[in-house]
This record gives C-alpha cells, sequence and structure tokens, in this order.
C-alpha cells in the first residue's frame, strides 16, 4: 500500500518559508534562492539562463558552479523540490505555490465577464496585501517580479473593492479599499473606490475624510489636486473645496 503523498507548499509573499505537511523545512539561503526563482518561472529554463540571472556579476564558470552547489543544497532534502535534468531546471509541480494561487483570484477578480464571489474572503484579501519576497536583497529579478505582483495586485484589490460594494458587503469593501490606500497612499484610484465604499455604506463623514486625505496627500507630495473623476463622487463637498485655496499645511504662529 502507498504511503500518502506529503502536501509541501512554498511561500513567498511575505517572505519565503517552505512547509512539508504544515511543518516549516529549513533552507539555507542560496537553495532559497534558487527554488524562489524557479517557483516564480512559468516554465522550465535552463541552466545557462538561470545561472546567469542569479549570478550575473561573474564569469560563466563561475556562476554554472553557484548553481550546482544551490542545486545540491536544494536537493538534499529527502521531499522533491526541484525537477532537474542535464540541460532544463524547474520547480516540482507537485509544490503549491502561494504566490500561483492569488495571481489567479487576482486574474479572476480582474475578469468582469464573470461572478467571483467564491474568492471574495478574508483569506484573499490577505494575501493581494502582501508583496512578493519583501525583505530579499533587491536584485534585478526579484524587483521585477515584485514589481510585476505589486501592480497586479492592487488592481484586484480595486476590483475586489468594487465587488464587495456592489454585493452590500460594506466592511469588506471598506478594508479591501484601505489595504490598496495602505500599499500606495499616492494612488487617486485607490482612494476613489474607498470613497465609494463609504458612500454605499452611507457613511458620509467617512468618505469626506477620505477624500481630504487623498486631497492632502496629493498636495504635500505632488502639489497636484484630486481629479474631477473622484471630486464628482461627493458634487456639494468638491464645489466648496473649489472656492477654496490649496492648503498650505504649514503652521502659522500668532502673536
Amino acid at each position: 500500500m502507498n504511503e500518502p503523498a506529503h502536501v509541501i507548499t512554498l511561500r513567498l509573499l511575505k517572505g519565503f518559508a517552505l512547509s512539508v505537511d504544515q511543518l516549516r523545512v529549513p533552507i539555507c539561503s542560496s537553495a532559497q534562492r534558487l527554488i524562489a526563482f524557479l517557483a516564480l518561472q512559468d516554465m522550465p529554463r535552463t541552466r545557462t539562463y538561470v545561472a546567469g540571472t542569479l549570478w550575473p556579476d561573474v564569469t560563466a564558470s563561475r556562476a554554472h558552479a553557484n548553481l550546482r552547489s544551490s542545486l545540491w543544497r536544494a536537493t538534499r532534502s529527502e521531499h522533491h523540490l526541484i525537477d532537474a535534468s542535464a540541460r532544463e531546471l524547474a520547480v516540482s509541480p507537485h509544490i503549491t505555490v502561494d504566490l500561483h494561487e492569488a495571481v489567479a483570484r487576482a486574474h479572476r477578480l480582474l475578469d468582469i465577464a464573470h461572478a467571483c464571489d467564491d474568492i471574495l474572503t478574508t483569506q484573499t484579501r490577505v494575501d493581494l496585501s502582501a508583496d512578493l519576497l519583501p525583505e530579499w536583497p533587491e536584485d534585478e529579478w526579484v524587483l521585477i517580479e515584485r514589481e510585476q505582483y505589486h501592480q497586479l495586485r492592487l488592481y484586484a484589490l480595486e476590483a475586489m473593492t468594487d465587488r464587495l460594494t456592489e454585493a452590500r458587503r460594506h466592511g469588506e469593501a471598506v478594508a479591501a479599499g484601505l489595504a490598496v490606500v495602505r500599499a500606495e497612499p499616492l494612488r487617486e484610484s485607490a482612494h476613489r473606490v474607498l470613497v465609494k465604499a463609504h458612500l454605499a455604506a452611507g457613511n458620509r463623514v467617512a468618505a469626506l475624510r477620505q477624500y481630504e486625505q487623498c486631497r492632502r496627500v496629493l498636495f504635500e507630495e505632488l502639489g497636484l489636486e484630486p481629479s474631477p473623476a473622484l471630486k464628482d463622487l461627493l458634487p456639494s463637498h468638491s464645489e466648496h473645496q473649489g472656492r477654496r485655496q490649496p492648503p498650505s499645511y504649514r503652521h502659522v504662529s500668532t502673536l
């Protein structure tokens, strides 16, 4: 009788963690980099490509030697983590990668032609609120992958906020909107979906407060006013603000 298969999960959001049957498996840093890089690829990669990307500042022979060393460390585990042939490498397909699941949910949220009530969950919001390997060194390949996921998750969180607002799940909509604003305080579209969520819940004061926060940060950081698309959500407020000078936010002492 066959032994039950182990459940191997790889976490790349919030930081690297490899677990087998929910137990954390220690992996050295060089093996972590190799496993993470392969998990981020959408296809097997040649050894030459992997070596050149992970070690771009050394000679080709040194890069290949580093790759062999990292591969040996990664395959010392009793669990199958990497598919390796003489020419190509790939992360083992039976490993569940949290990033892959988060990306799939993000694309579903952005597909307005289809419902996705089943993924309008706290777990989806938490995963989309986390960046990819945030504390890792800023190697070029890490920066590219991190920024790509960062932009995707922001759009997905905005879409999630709109979907929750339409479903009248106001508290969850506000939580998703706040997650986008925290990630990118200067992102006006994030403030816009959050204002809409507050208004849908009937919380006009909260909506006005969010508008003012957006107005303040845009002016302080960029010298800009909110766009008409945001102002028009609060027409009476916008009219009033239009007659005022942009705030200087400087302390003025009085005698």
